[in-house]
């Protein structure tokens, strides 16, 4: 059976993660090809890789450009017509790319459709449901409203925009939100929970505040013409007291 989705599958040095990830894509009921794009961990990612080796379409391990380049160049090994990619820390729901498939078969004229998902927060051992919203490009401006774990995209339109911008380090999925908005129209909601994304200390977005709201800032500044103003006032606690309460 050809395979109606590509999941790239980002990671680094996440060996303690990625076998969740793969379990949790594979249950998915859908014919799904999976490509690993490993940076070349020094951990027992390699194994785990190995280990699964039998169903993978592909992988790879080396130093690479970072996980943009690594998230294109996955999906381009790919040609199922949807495509996604779940980084290594993250894993889906069960049936989660289910209903997002289901939307795009049905409306040929959506270019992506997205869904709900939990923040599992690692050192509390809690579930949270992230902020996401059905898709307004004056909330988007606000906020990211979509959640990326939790998104199916058509590949004709990936591969029309050239999939993600690999000038970025942390807001490559905002960026491409509001490029698929700009290009081919809004992003279709689905009221379903359909992934979780992991919270642990080592996240980039943890460990690097500053460098994530800057590249927002600049998402929203080139694709909105403007900054609202509560990027301004949010920013003390999105960058230092977040920190201090980690």
């Amino acid at each position: 059976m050809k395979p109606l989705i590509t999941v790239a599958v980002p990671s680094y040095n996440q060996g303690g993660y990625l076998e969740q990830a793969l379990v949790s894509i594979f249950s998915q009921p859908l014919p799904i090809e999976v490509f690993v794009m490993d940076g070349g961990s020094s951990d027992h990612s390699l194994a785990v890789i190995r280990k699964w080796e039998h169903l993978l379409a592909g992988w790879r391990s080396h130093p690479d450009q970072g996980q943009a380049g690594a998230i294109n160049e996955g999906i381009a090994r790919g040609q199922a017509p949807f495509v996604c990619w779940l980084n290594s820390d993250d894993w889906l729901l069960p049936k989660g790319l289910t209903h997002l498939c289901k939307v795009l078969q049905q409306s040929s004229g959506v270019p992506a459709a997205y869904g709900r998902s939990w923040n599992f927060v690692e050192k509390k051992k809690k579930f949270r449901p992230v902020w996401v919203e059905p898709f307004s490009e004056n909330r988007l401006a606000l906020r990211c409203i979509i959640s990326q774990p939790a998104t199916l995209i058509r590949r004709s339109v990936w591969e029309a925009l050239g999939g993600v911008n690999e000038n970025f380090y942390l807001a490559m999925d905002y960026d491409l939100w509001w490029r698929l908005f700009k290009n081919f129209g809004p992003l279709h909601f689905v009221d379903r929970f359909i992934a979780v994304n992991r919270d642990h200390r080592a996240t980039k977005t943890k460990t690097q505040r500053r460098l994530h709201y800057r590249e927002a800032i600049g998402v929203v500044r080139q694709h909105y013409g403007r900054v609202p103003l509560k990027w301004w006032l949010y920013q003390p606690y999105a960058i230092w007291l977040k920190a201090l309460l980690r």
